[in-house]
């Protein structure tokens, strides 16, 4: 299974050409460093939460939107290796100093993959979720269930993946995105679509089928979990 590296960031609208540009021309330098997999997608769908939601988790503002992205890496190994000479690389403090946008309030951590089911292939959309949770195996074994249950009324892949090194930030990290509690970990994960249509389709499906009922005790709180339907703007 593939290690994850997840990124929650916030983005001026009006920059959405700029960032585009700016991750394209990043796509083959991360791909020198060992990354398998650069996807970058452009919030879509993202509802308002009460408790929890993408633009709370970085302090989104009004005229900026939220980018859903990841790096996949054959193993930790490799991306720890990776982001060791992400420090030295001149082309990366060449790209640092022009963001559009801003790095203080993106979030990013590493993830394991726990469930990785479908073989994937062109994405048109994608579904992103975070989530706090207690108990590794209980969520593993609830996403195991779930995840051939949406391959088989729509969905390409479906990714679940738990907080490996999750890290603390200043402004902001994805514990106090999903007001994590003590003995809860971070779940990162995300389900690919070949189009919106399809995902539309695809969860009307999911909602009406019986497999779906949800078990007495879920194995994450459901008031804190966040998710969104985001639109690729990059797929390297």
């Amino acid at each position: 299974m593939s290690y994850v590296e997840g990124f929650v960031v916030a983005v001026p609208t009006a920059n959405k050409d700029e960032y585009r540009r700016h991750a394209a021309a990043a796509a083959p330098i991360f791909k020198d460093l060992g990354v398998t997999r650069h996807v970058e997608a452009w919030a879509d769908d993202v509802p308002d939460g009460k408790v929890t939601d993408f633009r709370k988790a970085v302090q989104a503002k009004d005229d900026e939107d939220v980018v859903f992205s990841w790096f996949e890496y054959p193993s930790r190994q490799v991306r720890d290796s990776a982001n060791e000479r992400m420090m030295s690389d001149p082309r990366m403090k060449e790209m640092g100093e022009s963001m559009p946008f801003d790095g203080q309030r993106m979030i990013f951590s590493g993830f394991a993959t726990i469930v990785e089911e479908g073989s994937g292939g062109a994405m048109g959309y994608t579904d992103g979720f975070v989530a706090p949770a207690p108990d590794r195996e209980a969520y593993r074994a609830m996403a195991a269930t779930a995840a051939p249950i949406f391959l088989e009324h729509g969905a390409t892949r479906v990714v679940e993946a738990w907080g490996d090194d999750v890290r603390d930030g200043k402004v902001t990290d994805f514990k106090k995105a999903v007001k994590a509690e003590e003995g809860e970990n971070v779940v990162f994960s995300w389900i690919e679509w070949p189009s919106k249509e399809a995902r539309v389709a695809g969860w009307e499906k999911v909602m009406a089928d019986e497999r779906m009922k949800p078990p007495e005790q879920m194995p994450f709180d459901g008031k804190r979990m966040f998710w969104g339907g985001f639109a690729p703007i990059l797929d390297a």
